[in-house]
């Protein structure tokens, strides 16, 4: 008998009671905004900040409304300005590019190996064209960080991280955002901890996060934030950046802070029925695994493998059969944008070449969310239909061609 999924790749777990608790008393005291409070009161934005500073060993932390709106500020503090050229992945979501022409930079592209990181020889020729380097951990891959930032800073190229699918992860032990000038993380629904839309800026650097939080609209409120630097920083910084308001509130920063206590134990699942997922697709005919190196550590919010070389026709067979059993795949090779699937040549709005190499990675690359409210059980039962279906398909594909 033919077994189909009955589970949604879109429901996250509930939040959890203890932020459910903070959220209520935030709401029900009213001090909403990051810098309301009243007298002896540390606003939940503050703590989070000092909390996600101290979970990462970063000196400063800054919460604020988004993914998107942590790379734009990190942009910005590093002194990108209009017509400025940033390298970036060809492989990432829309947003960081996004970032990019958002500060009015010009995105160069940097191709994609078959393991979905960054390709370091192709971004060996082409770090003489910026001074920036928007690393995206596309998906939750993290690239060779020690022969990256080797190359980068022998180039005198700044990197900014933006790890929205790697909050908890590391490269040899050092957690990821801990190797550029900045750190940029989301907390939107899907990704390891749920405000719904959110994000945290980290560094090290105390004028580049000065700059951030005035960027951010400290409204000369600096000194009630507590990771970050000393108020004599902001002296004339404070006269030269613009306020483009984007500190999170205190009701987001609520519902996160028992998240954030809680993620290690969080990311031990997610590697769990990623576990699953990879065990019960070994040897698949036609199915290429992605490959994870000893030094990287990972949280495995999603999952990913390659069709690598296959009719476009064949894959969509592939999307088509999978999903009228229940399971939800995405597909990066698609020719038009869907959903979350868009790629480099979609995003029109800046320019690009063609990437042959990239190219081809990125017409097998098929995605999969990897919620919680999974079980183990439910990710073999997955593993099993995709197996069964990339199988059949496959097959007929060996019968026509001979």
């Amino acid at each position: 008998m033919t077994e189909n999924f009955t589970g949604s790749f879109t429901q996250q777990e509930p939040i959890p009671a203890e932020a459910v608790a903070a959220a209520n008393a935030v709401m029900q005291h009213g001090r909403l905004h990051r810098y309301n409070t009243v007298e002896g009161e540390i606003p939940e934005t503050a703590l989070l900040e000092e909390e996600f500073a101290d979970y990462t060993g970063a000196k400063y932390c800054l919460a604020v409304a988004s993914g998107g709106y942590a790379m734009t500020t990190a942009l910005r503090a590093s002194g990108v300005q209009h017509g400025d050229k940033v390298l970036t992945n060809a492989f990432t979501l829309a947003p960081v590019p996004g970032a990019i022409a958002a500060v009015g930079g010009v995105p160069i592209y940097v191709g994609v190996t078959d393991d979905l990181v960054i390709d370091l020889d192709d971004l060996a020729g082409k770090l003489d064209q910026s001074k920036v380097l928007l690393l995206s951990h596309m998906r939750g891959h993290i690239c060779d960080m020690d022969r990256l930032m080797a190359m980068c800073n022998d180039a005198g190229v700044t990197v900014i991280e933006d790890c929205a699918h790697t909050m908890g992860a590391t490269w040899n032990g050092v957690p990821s955002g801990r190797w550029g000038r900045f750190g940029c993380y989301s907390t939107q629904t899907y990704k390891h901890i749920n405000s719904g839309e959110g994000g945290l800026l980290i560094c090290d650097g105390a004028e580049d996060m000065a700059r951030a939080i005035m960027l951010s609209g400290s409204y000369m409120l600096f000194e009630k934030h507590r990771a970050a630097p000393p108020p004599e920083t902001f002296a004339q910084i404070k006269y030269e950046t613009p306020n483009i308001s984007g500190r999170m509130d205190n009701l987001r920063a609520a519902i996160l802070r028992p998240q954030l206590r809680n993620l290690d134990d969080q990311g031990r699942k997610w590697n769990a029925r990623y576990k699953v997922m990879d065990n019960g697709l070994q040897d698949t005919p036609g199915l290429r695994l992605i490959n994870r190196p000893e030094q990287e550590y990972f949280v495995a919010s999603s999952f990913q493998f390659l069709l690598l070389d296959w009719r476009a026709q064949a894959v969509a067979d592939v999307l088509g059969r999978c999903k009228a059993r229940g399971v939800e795949l995405k597909w990066f090779g698609g020719a038009e944008p869907t959903g979350f699937t868009s790629r480099y040549d979609s995003w029109r709005y800046a320019p690009s070449t063609p990437m042959p190499a990239s190219d081809r990675v990125l017409a097998g690359v098929i995605d999969m969310r990897l919620p919680l409210t999974f079980s183990l059980d439910d990710c073999a039962q997955i593993a099993r239909i995709i197996r069964d279906e990339v199988s059949i398909v496959y097959q007929g594909m060996m019968v026509a061609a001979d």
